[in-house]
């Protein structure tokens, strides 16, 4: 079924007492006792020092003493139940204390033990084994997590760095933890040829099925079970983040929701994210919108829907658009390609600072010459580019319903370099697949269809439409733009074998504090449309563009 994603469950042969009605604590040392031997336990740091005057205050790295001191205290505690003892023993005193009343409280969470493992460095893994009990269910609950100890500046105590993921991986700060009857019913997705969608099948669509129980579990005509779940915060909320199921102790009925993945794509294009890190894909069908497969490599977050990342290169496609728009460049006109330009103090630089002498505007797309572009910004008006974004391809309006959460791309209006870096896909432009992949849809179809992953028709929702459709003449000289890189361009070995009929586009955003950049692929195919980006994987055309051109060559 479309179920919120778990955690391994396991359970246990002994049950400890139950301290306080809320959490229990192994007698004997046998969760703690590989760090029992040292020191006497979590308490023996904290006798008074027997010397009178004052102490300098200790600073510099913490010691493997402190680390392992420090984690058994807040460990020892938090595993007896004594939660403003094991809250003090963090930086963050008030909310690691609601957290962990939490924890008993409203999650029910019985029983708890907790084995540290080897720190590394002031990192202390830890595992979790408990119980869920609620009413008169439950069942084992285990996982792991880790903590970090810090050093406070004021007294130089070693004390937990708080955050809600040392409770759960899954939370994040502001999130908590409730079990109960889960408001929302559970929902069987099926793909467009009625089978059924899960994150068993499809590791990737974990997130995406969090997103449809949530926007359509209570009118799928489901039951809802009782479930420990995460319950997301503001923080979470605002970052489109969906309530995730950790352990089921009843199951709900599911109702039925039908979407348009393929299941042939949807599991090409997991095995072909699986063989990089950090990758990611999304196809859509250019004619109506519809997506095809979604996959990341990654499963905690789902990057091809709701990443914000720079797109490099790729968008070079909005601001080709813009500049033939505006008479500025044409396919087969002579375009400047200078090795550098330099604007609103910045200077810019090609890839190895080639140049290319005397070439035309597509000569410069294909092999994606910043200069080409940068060296028209001063003919530009600051918010240019964000109009024509919007107008033309739907983006960066925050109004996209596609079923589940989406980033809808951001284009904002700049200024100076600002502005010259966002017509290379840097400054503050923010992508994803999903976006790039649109993009690459409307050059194929002419205008913009907003991508869905359930029908419209399921809810009545109103898709978000584009205010104006590209000329004829600029259209045309897109796709041809694109054909000639797919065919003769940086695309080219990619895309190898799939012509004529085809369009690509490549980009390389570089990210602070990588050493490679991230590498993106958009391309289209017939009907078909894709992109790709590999986050810091190196150049687009290596990176994300085999995983793109196997999906459009699989798709036909």
């Amino acid at each position: 079924m479309g179920k919120r994603r778990r955690v391994a469950e396991g359970g246990r042969k002994t049950r400890p007492a139950v301290l306080g009605g809320m959490i229990a604590v192994v007698v004997g040392g046998a969760a703690l006792g590989a760090w029992a031997l040292y020191g006497g336990g979590a308490a023996a740091d904290e006798r008074p020092a027997a010397t009178a005057g004052h102490k300098p205050v200790p600073a510099g790295p913490l010691t493997a003493t402190e680390v392992r001191t420090a984690a058994t205290r807040f460990l020892t505690a938090w595993q007896r139940g004594r939660v403003f003892e094991a809250a003090a023993a963090t930086d963050d005193p008030s909310a690691a204390r609601g957290l962990l009343t939490g924890y008993g409280k409203d999650a029910h969470v019985r029983d708890v033990t907790l084995t540290p493992g080897p720190a590394k460095g002031a990192a202390v893994p830890f595992s979790v084994r408990a119980t869920v009990a609620y009413r008169h269910f439950s069942k084992p609950l285990s996982y792991g997590s880790s903590l970090t100890v810090v050093r406070r500046a004021s007294d130089g105590r070693p004390l937990v760095d708080w955050h809600a993921s040392v409770v759960h991986p899954g939370l994040k700060d502001g999130d908590t933890l409730v079990t109960g009857a889960s408001g929302t019913p559970p929902v069987k997705a099926l793909d467009r040829d009625g089978g059924e969608v899960t994150a068993a099948r499809y590791p990737s669509l974990g997130t995406v099925l969090d997103g449809l129980r949530e926007k359509y579990g209570k009118r799928a005509g489901g039951t809802a079970g009782v479930e420990l779940r995460v319950v997301r915060g503001k923080a979470s909320r605002a970052a489109k983040l969906s309530d995730r199921t950790l352990v089921e102790l009843s199951q709900g009925t599911p109702g039925t929701v039908r979407t348009t993945l393929s299941p042939a794509l949807q599991a090409v294009a997991e095995r072909q994210v699986a063989r990089r890190a950090r990758a990611s894909v999304v196809v859509l069908r250019p004619s109506t919108g519809e997506i095809l497969a979604v996959a990341n490599s990654g499963h905690g977050f789902n990057t091809a829907f709701q990443g914000a990342l720079a797109p490099g290169s790729t968008m070079k496609i909005i601001t080709s658009s813009l500049l033939i728009d505006k008479g500025l460049a044409a396919a087969d006109r002579t375009h400047p390609c200078p090795k550098t330009v330099t604007y609103g103090g910045w200077k810019f630089h090609n890839d190895d600072d080639f140049q290319i002498k005397g070439g035309t505007f597509k000569a410069s797309f294909a092999r994606s010459c910043n200069t080409a572009f940068v060296s028209q910004a001063k003919k530009l008006k600051n918010d240019d580019l964000t109009r024509q974004a919007q107008q033309v391809f739907g983006l960066s309006r925050n109004n996209w319903q596609i079923g589940v959460p989406t980033f809808d791309g951001s284009v904002p209006v700049q200024s100076a370099a600002q502005m010259a870096a966002s017509l290379i896909g840097q400054g503050g432009v923010r992508m994803n697949p999903l976006n790039m992949a649109s993009v690459a849809a409307t050059v194929r179809s002419g205008t913009f269809h907003q991508p869905y992953l359930v029908s419209p028709a399921v809810d009545h929702r109103t898709p978000a439409t584009a205010s104006r459709r590209l000329s004829a003449r600029t259209l045309s000289q897109l796709r041809e733009l694109m054909r000639y890189t797919a065919a003769s361009g940086t695309a080219a070995e990619a895309m190898s074998g799939l012509g004529p009929d085809f369009g690509a586009k490549t980009g390389s955003a570089e990210v602070d504090g990588q050493k490679k950049p991230n590498g993106w692929f958009t391309a289209y195919r017939g009907d078909l449309a894709a992109a790709g980006v590999v986050q810091a994987g190196g150049h687009g055309g290596d990176t994300a563009g085999p995983i793109v051109a196997t999906l459009l060559r699989t798709g036909g």
